[in-house]
């Protein structure tokens, strides 16, 4: 049977580029499409000013993939994870615990890099594939499947005949739409603010996650910028006030940053725009449908707390892979699609819920609730052993 392609990604985030260039570094051909091209640039406008914290376990696939020595350079190490509750009467902290990946490893629990920079260097590798057809600009809009092919129809109006079919174009995929696969989703009334600190302290490779109410405000280890200690934020809060924070003329806003900050880092200054997103839960109800494959946010969406989204993505990728190339003429058939649904849910859905869990906890404003949250936050995390496995399962190695 004549094909297009042996695999057609459904989206050029920074899921869909690592799928692609995954699967063409194991010499499957690929196409890959998205109807906006990817921004690479930092200060470029529609630029994605989040970060991610690429976790122990998924550097393997990058390696796999050819990609970490082109991350290597620009990342910054997670050696320490620090929580700190500032949920008392006053914003200052009360309870800090700290956890050193020397307790169970000798790498660091992981390594962050913006996202902006993770797809200029996705495209780049990309261009060196002659295996891979990277279609910016062009999306998906039809999907027709049969036992043994899949048939996607594009924005250009193209039809793409192909043995799978895999998802990763967003919480809204328009694929899983097509396969009529539906999502359960929890709504938070929260919306999460990305942007980038300087600050005089260094931030010594530690990740602080600070709780009082709202959601987690959370400073993230980048390299110096512009001769400065740099940190990634994210500030979870409620919606009104969210967008009222990102409203505020840059003054003002730093000065209620730094109160949030407890002024761990002494004072933060901007040092790039800011940007918003909304916070959800959600779920796809089965991960795979005839010749097809959901994955990263097609499959699951997480509020941003632990690092856990695109390190999920990664986890469904490298499932995906190992079935492909351990039975490429099964490429797509029933049996791989029904072990990879079977490999990945259960790991899904835990996650989902204990990202859940702690997202709630985070958001709670009455005072004996807070307070109950930090006797919990020091009662927990003080025993050694509890500290150790979550450790491991945040890095998804338990």
């Amino acid at each position: 049977m004549d094909f297009d392609c042996d695999i057609l990604i459904s989206g050029g985030g920074v899921a869909g580029l690592t799928a692609a260039v995954a699967f063409g570094t194991e010499g499957f051909r690929v196409i890959c499409v998205d109807p906006t091209p990817p921004v690479t640039e930092r200060d470029a406008e529609g630029s994605d000013l989040r970060t991610t914290a690429i976790l122990q376990p998924a550097r393997a696939l990058l390696d796999r993939a050819g990609l970490w020595d082109r991350y290597a350079p620009h990342a910054a190490p997670l050696q320490i994870m620090r929580i700190v509750d500032a949920g008392g009467e006053t914003p200052d902290p009360r309870v800090v615990k700290e956890f050193d990946a020397a307790d169970i490893s000798d790498q660091p629990f992981g390594w962050n890099l913006p996202n902006w920079l993770l797809r200029r260097e996705l495209v780049a590798r990309l261009a060196d594939m002659p295996n891979v057809d990277f279609r910016p600009g062009t999306g998906t809009e039809g999907l027709f499947t049969r036992e043994a092919e899949a048939r996607v129809r594009l924005t250009d109006g193209s039809t793409i005949r192909t043995r799978l079919v895999v998802a990763c174009d967003g919480r809204t995929s328009p694929m899983r739409e097509a396969a009529g696969i539906t999502v359960k989703t929890l709504r938070y009334c929260q919306k999460a603010l990305a942007f980038a600190v300087t600050h005089p302290l260094p931030h010594q490779n530690v990740s602080t996650e600070i709780h009082r109410t709202g959601g987690p405000f959370t400073l993230v280890p980048l390299p110096d910028y512009q001769g400065s200690p740099s940190s990634a934020v994210v500030w979870m809060e409620e919606g009104a006030k969210a967008q009222a924070l990102l409203a505020m003329d840059a003054g003002d806003f730093e000065a209620a940053l730094n109160e949030r900050s407890c002024w761990l880092l002494g004072p933060l200054r901007l040092a790039s725009r800011r940007t918003v997103w909304p916070v959800i839960s959600q779920e796809a109800e089965r991960l795979t449908g005839e010749r097809l494959a959901l994955m990263a946010e097609a499959a699951h969406v997480v509020p941003p707390i632990g690092a856990q989204g695109l390190n999920m993505s990664l986890s469904d990728l490298r499932a995906l892979l190992d079935l492909a190339s351990a039975r490429p003429e099964g490429l797509g058939d029933r049996a791989m699609l029904d072990a990879y649904h079977k490999a990945r849910i259960g790991d899904i859905r835990l996650r989902v819920q204990g990202i859940d869990l702690l997202n709630r906890a985070s958001m709670v404003s009455a005072q004996p609730l807070r307070d109950a949250r930090a006797a919990g936050l020091s009662a927990l995390y003080s025993l050694a052993p509890v500290r150790r496995t979550l450790m491991q399962m945040g890095l998804g190695v338990r």
